[in-house]
């Protein structure tokens, strides 16, 4: 199965120039070395595409390529078990690649001939079992692309239908209840728009779209935000936007951070929050924006300088440690926690491959985040809590455990773009509601004084 940790290690071979190899040799390459070595697919092909010569639309294929079949394993390797005259678990890394790269082709890629994705995809197999590969791509095809779904027993169902690991659907399931999981994964497998910040010191949506991306509308849930089918060709060096899903742009709205005040951004890379901010206060007050990582700090201030926000300032903090100085000090904190981010599968494919275990130990890390974030609020200050995951445990229980050992804080319902919150000052955007990503936002209030 897929493996999905990060690792500093990759072989020379799996770094050749793509210029020397095909589309589909460097898809195979790249994906046997996420098998293989456990890296982020991102990190993979973010280093295999600064290595190419390829032009955009074998850039885009090899892209989409290694992208599908990270996001469709379970499937595809249910499809291999019930063509395969081998048990799965003994089929090499090279030999299973291929054979989830060819099918991927022919299941999902129309406008690939299937000819051309079993002959190409059979070329890149080791030489050992070409005819293994060719044999099992060509059965598929006789069979008119079907295959028979799993009997008596549900959860292998689900995990075929939607292309998630049994463990994580049992998880989802466990938490949010069958019909919601269900939801939640089918719209990880759907194809969404890029959604844009715009920068509204120097320009508005509808002079973006006019400008710079005519296909491009504006957000129904927030008028500074645009939806684009595709950043290719863009140039992301332009002080006009950025990338921010509209559900972060709501955390922010939620915040309502005023010129002239000061707004803490406990974790902060990678600076979207933080922009929005700065932006919402018309660039004047002062932000902080901290984060553990200063290689993370440095590309939150070039974010700023990019957009002109000259009342950022970004340093490197530990949020569970908060800085005396800054103490009782924010008119508006907002932390954003490291989560478990299973509001973001569908751009983030790795993550659900993620041994589930480890969100056990979210909350309590959370936790200390969260009341390190609040130490910043002065009497009167607002708090913002999010995350981009749907799980209750990181979300609602974390922000009831808070209030409960902090009487001085209070929920703080609102009302950001076009949705607000419960009584409780807690909102759950879903994908398949608000097509956005997953995401939760809670706002407090500390008691003792007006803002």
């Amino acid at each position: 199965m897929y493996a999905a940790e990060a690792s500093p290690r990759a072989s020379a071979s799996e770094n050749t120039m793509m210029s020397e190899a095909t589309v589909r040799g460097a898809a195979v390459r790249s994906l046997s070395a996420l098998v293989r070595h456990g890296k982020y697919s991102n990190l993979e092909v973010n280093s295999a595409l600064s290595g190419s010569r390829f032009g955009d639309a074998d850039r885009r294929l090899y892209t989409t390529l290694v992208y599908g079949v990270v996001e469709r394993i379970p499937t595809l390797d249910y499809i291999i078990s019930v063509l395969s005259s081998r048990p799965v678990d003994t089929i090499d890394v090279g030999t299973m690649t291929c054979l989830r790269l060819g099918l991927y082709q022919l299941i999902y890629m129309d406008r690939i001939p299937p000819h051309a994705a079993i002959n190409e995809t059979v070329a890149e197999a080791p030489r050992q079992s070409k005819g293994f590969v060719n044999a099992l791509l060509r059965e598929f095809l006789r069979r008119g692309k079907e295959y028979p779904m799993p009997e008596g027993d549900a959860l292998r169902y689900i995990s075929v239908k939607y292309s998630c690991p049994e463990a994580m659907c049992s998880y989802l399931i466990g938490k949010l209840g069958e019909d919601t999981a269900v939801r939640v994964m089918s719209s990880w497998l759907e194809r969404r728009h890029v959604t844009l910040r715009v920068n509204t010191l120097v320009t508005t949506a509808d002079e973006l779209i006019r400008d710079v991306f005519p296909e491009g509308t504006v957000s129904p849930l927030s008028d500074d935000v645009i939806s684009v089918p595709s950043l290719a060709g863009s140039d992301m060096t332009d002080g006009r936007y950025f990338v921010q899903d509209a559900s972060s742009t709501l955390a922010v709205k939620a915040l309502a951070p005023m010129p002239g005040e000061t707004v803490i951004d406990t974790c902060a890379a990678p600076g979207g929050k933080t922009f929005s901010a700065a932006i919402d206060m018309k660039n004047e007050g002062a932000v902080f924006s901290f984060d553990l990582h200063e290689n993370k700090v440095g590309l939150i201030r070039k974010g700023a300088d990019r957009l002109g926000l000259d009342i950022v300032t970004a340093s490197c903090r530990d949020a569970t440690d908060p800085s005396h100085e800054f103490i009782g000090k924010a008119d508006r904190v907002i932390c954003d926690a490291p989560c478990s981010g299973l509001g973001v599968v569908g751009k983030k494919p790795d993550i659900k491959y993620k041994d589930v275990s480890e969100t056990e130990k979210l909350p309590e890390v959370q936790s200390r985040v969260l009341r390190g974030a609040s130490r910043y609020v002065r009497p009167g200050g607002i708090l913002v809590y999010s995350t981009c995951t749907l799980s209750p445990d990181e979300n609602g229980a974390v922000v009831r455990g808070f209030l409960e050992e902090n009487a001085d804080f209070e929920p703080c319902p609102f009302k950001a773009g076009a949705v607000e919150s419960d009584g409780d000052g807690m909102l759950t955007l879903y994908p398949f509601v608000h097509g956005t990503d997953g995401f939760f936002i809670s706002k407090m209030k500390r008691r003792g004084g007006e803002i």
